[in-house]
């Protein structure tokens, strides 16, 4: 018996390093180009045209980020990506978590009718309704401002479901305690239930930070003036109109600069999601 559980746990030990070696593999697949574009980055752009392959080799420069943040449009797009998708991601987290609440714990004409609509827009992609958006918001006259990049993506019916799931989620003798304290709805929603869907907020505001951060498709069709691209739509024409003339490095700097924020947001918050995934928020 000894020897049998023995040797399932070799087996068990080999598997697990076989998987682990997959996995290191994988990530390495990952990386590579991430680190050749950093590498390519910290080049002179003189070099690269002569050599290519000096990205191998000393030496390394922080010329092309100090032209970034000094020389160029980058940083007034960065400035703008920022305040779309933090403005994005407020604005979807109180609709979200209000409509959530309403959704998990009111009752109300045509609730289920009305959720089901809004599962519906999850079915619809934005290419479907994007003539009609940019003639609601050319009329509204809308386009190149601020709300005109922000309030497209404050349908977030995904924001909407979630919310609701993980409201459903929390047992509902907490109301009734709360109640019986003389407790308002809003303020069992507030004080009592929202701080238990921190997790599920966490999830929900990173996701709609890089999708927000990373939006090309309604940015390109709003944002048709210079001072308000986003990094995603002015770094794309550079890349088009510029690349030779600014440089490959110089470029890369940018790409680097503009994918910051999103491993920032990632790194500070990933553990949010793995909670939220997990469900072990709510016990």
């Amino acid at each position: 018996m000894a020897d049998v559980r023995a040797q399932n746990m070799v087996g068990r030990g080999t598997g697990d390093r076989v998987i682990l070696g997959i996995t290191i593999l994988l990530s390495l697949v990952m990386v590579i180009p991430v680190l050749w574009v950093l590498g390519l980055s910290l080049k002179l752009n003189s070099e690269l045209k002569i050599d290519p392959n000096s990205v191998f080799h000393l030496p390394y420069t922080l010329k092309n980020y100090i032209d970034v943040i000094s020389g160029s449009s980058v940083f007034r797009w960065f400035i703008n990506s920022l305040i779309v998708s933090v403005g994005s991601t407020i604005c979807i987290l109180i609709l979200s978590s209000l409509a959530g609440y309403g959704f998990a714990r009111l009752n109300f004409p045509f609730k289920n009718v009305i959720f089901i609509i809004v599962l519906f827009g999850l079915a619809v992609p934005e290419q479907a309704v994007i003539v009609a958006r940019h003639q609601i918001f050319s009329v509204l006259k809308l386009h190149n401002s601020y709300p005109g990049l922000i309030l497209p993506g404050l349908s977030a019916s995904f924001g909407v479901f979630l919310m609701t799931q993980y409201f459903k989620a929390i047992p509902k003798e907490i109301d009734e305690a709360a109640m019986l304290d003389n407790a308002s709805r809003f303020k069992i929603f507030w004080k009592v239930l929202l701080p238990l869907t921190i997790p599920a907020q966490a999830t929900l505001g990173i996701f709609t930070f890089l999708g927000a951060w990373n939006d090309y498709w309604w940015p390109l069709i709003s944002a048709t003036k210079k001072e308000m691209y986003t990094i995603t739509t002015g770094i794309a024409s550079m890349q088009m109109n510029f690349a030779q003339t600014e440089g490959v490095g110089f470029l890369m700097a940018q790409a680097v600069f503009a994918g910051l924020p999103t491993l920032l947001v990632y790194l500070f918050f990933q553990k949010y999601i793995v909670t939220a995934v997990s469900g072990s928020a709510v016990r």
